[in-house]
Parts: C-alpha cells; structure tokens; sequence
C-alpha cells in the first residue's frame, strides 16, 4: 500500500517540487498556528489555576479569620460568664408531736450545693433565694407573717453567711378569691391549674464567693410550726452588672460588636505579619550583619592568641640569653676564657638585638591590622 502511494505521487510530482514548495510550507504553516493556539490555550488554563488557586488561599483565609474571631467571643464568653442560676430542691425534716400529729420542730432541710469543685464564681454577687409553694389553705391564710433563715457553710463545715428573712402569702380578699375560683373553676376541674401561692424568699441579695472558703452547704430551716407547704426550692441567681449585664442582656448585640474588634484586631495583625515577611531584604540585612560580627571576632581572637604566644616565645628566649650571660661570667679565669666570653656576649647581644626587633615588627603589624580592621567598619 505505501509502495503504490509513493508511485502515484512520483507520477504526479516526480521532481518533488510541490512537495517542497505546497506541502511542506502548508504543513509548516498548519504546525505554528496549531503550536500559537496551544500555547496560548495553555497560557489561559495556567492563569485560571492561578486565579481558582488565588480565590481559594483567600477564601481560606477569610473563613479562618473569620472562626478565630467566632472562637475568641466563645472562648472570652465561656470563661468571663458564669452560670446565670443554680437550682437545688429543699427536702424539709421536722418531728411530728404524738398527741397532735402536728409539727413539734421547725421545719428544716440540708442542702448539698457541691462536693468536688467550686459552683459559683469568686467575685460574682449572687442572690440566694428560697422559694416555697403553699396551698391557699384556711391554716395558711390565718397563718401570717413567718420567718426563713438559711445558713452558708463551706467544706469544713465552717458558717460562711447566716441570714432571716420574713415571709407571708399574698393577701386576697374573699370576693377576689371568689370570682377568680369560679373564673377558672375548669381549670381547676381538669387539673390544668391549683390553687396554690409561690412565697419567694429573699435570704441574701448580694452574696459574694471567697476563694479560699467556697461555699458547699446550706441550711434552711422555716420558724413556723403551722405552716404548710407543697414544695420548697432553693434558688442561687447571678446578679450580673456592667459588661456582663450587657452580655446577658443584649448578647446579639454583644456578641456582633465583639467579633467585629476581633475581626479588625485580627486582620492588622494579618496584613502587618504578611507585609513584614513577604519583604525579605531586613533578613538578608540581619545575615550580613550576624557574618561580619563573627568574622570580625575570630579575627580578633586569632591576634590575641598570636601576640600572646609571641611575647611568651620572645621572654623565653631573652631568659635563656640572660642566664646563659651569667653562667658565662662567673665560670671565666683566665685570658683564653675571657676573650670566649667577650665574644660569646657579642654574639648574644646581637641576638638580644634581633629578638628586639622581632618585637617591635610585630608590634607594628598588629598596629596596621587594627587600623585597617576599623576602616573597614566604617567602610561597612
């Protein structure tokens, strides 16, 4: 097949010029245009990754501030707020006389707050109330005034707060209790409602925590013996002023306030950190800087150590010259032994002298490296 294709073509263009001068310029031409089109359609894909990869790593960002500043507001909520309120049930004990069958004590009740960690918040004024259900009954509406006390102890039993307070049912006259009986005798009829008061007692109105001694029990007892009751509850309130007055409040209103500061402290310290780091030249600065100091004190701690050991080898050798000029004296007797001697101090003399010299060229040279050491500094 190939055989017969490039026979019909030698027939047709035996020379090949058509071939060099139409096809192969057309195939060419075909090639750019297609290579120009790739290129620019790859040009156009890497700059919509870049912009998706771009709108991504900011969408990313916005959503992290955005959830810091949310945490923050929760974390700050969490930790500054307390628990608005604490409600315990009050079981009342009393002893019950036989002839009567009528209270002979007081009732009164133990009530265990906590056992392990602190419930209510050092700092927190907190209102401590009693509140107690009884029934419109003829012995309570003779009853009368009456008084609550309650007792604050702490882990060790220690009393932390002693409080009375009195107490006594609304007063409703006869007709007033009688159209609201028939107005809402259904009610009444079909158990939707009873008749029946909630006495609150107030026992402490700004009771604060200590620390040192939280508070773990309380001790409430009722001064009445006729009194008679369906219920009785205490009722630990957090009595909130200033910011968290407002938290509790108005918490919406709060709450956008507050993660709109954390957005804002949250973005200038983004933009700050991003503006500092994505300019690298104070680091290069800071490189340079840390490499001429240590080069600078090698420098220094290599002459100490070359002009310390010269100056040793230079008073070894003057020492050893000096003793050799002593001995030297004191075993001279004789002519002979004298003009060796003269000759001997001459020689060392001279060598005095050149160790001398020594000296004083490296103390020359060391002077030259300091002053070019310090044009350099200034230089730099």
């Amino acid at each position: 097949m190939n055989f017969v294709l490039r026979f019909i073509i030698f027939c047709i263009d035996p020379l090949g010029l058509g071939r060099r001068f139409l096809v192969q310029p057309a195939r060419n031409l075909t090639l750019n245009v297609y290579d120009r089109f790739r290129s620019k359609a790859d040009e156009k894909v890497d700059t919509i990754r870049e912009l998706v990869l771009r709108l991504g790593l900011i969408a990313f960002a916005v959503v992290l501030i955005i959830w810091l500043a949310v945490f923050f507001y929760a974390a700050f909520y969490y930790v500054y707020m307390p628990p608005i309120s604490h409600t315990r049930p009050v079981h009342m004990q009393f002893k019950t006389c036989l002839e009567t069958s009528t209270p002979c004590t007081f009732p009164h009740a133990h009530v265990s707050l906590t056992k392990k960690q602190q419930l209510l918040m050092v700092g927190q004024a907190y209102k401590v109330i009693v509140n107690i259900d009884m029934p419109e009954s003829p012995q309570n509406l003779e009853l009368g005034m009456f008084m609550v006390c309650a007792e604050m102890r702490d882990y060790d039993s220690m009393l932390r707060g002693h409080s009375c307070r009195s107490a006594m049912m609304r007063y409703r006259s006869p007709l007033i209790r009688l159209i609201s009986t028939w107005a809402l005798s259904p009610l009444y009829v079909l158990g939707w409602k009873e008749e029946f008061q909630k006495v609150p007692v107030e026992i402490f109105s700004r009771y604060l925590e200590e620390r040192q001694h939280p508070i773990t029990d309380v001790y409430v007892e009722i001064q009445s013996q006729k009194i008679q009751f369906y219920t009785v509850t205490l009722h630990i309130e957090a009595d909130f002023t200033g910011l968290r007055y407002i938290m509790f409040n108005w918490p919406i209103l709060s709450a956008i306030v507050a993660i709109s500061a954390n957005l804002f402290f949250i973005l200038v310290v983004f933009l700050l950190s991003w503006y500092h780091w994505s300019d690298a030249t104070w680091l290069h600065n800071l490189q340079i800087r840390y490499a001429r100091l240590t080069n600078q004190l090698q420098k220094k701690t290599s002459s100490v150590i070359l002009s310390s050991s010269s100056s040793l080898r230079d008073d070894d050798e003057l020492s050893f010259m000096d003793e050799k000029y002593e001995i030297a004296e004191l075993g001279g007797h004789g002519d002979d032994q004298q003009l060796d001697k003269s000759s001997d101090k001459a020689a060392e003399s001279a060598d005095v002298q050149t160790v001398r010299q020594r000296k004083v060229e490296k103390q020359k040279e060391k002077q030259t490296e300091q002053q070019t050491e310090k044009q350099t500094e200034k230089k730099a």
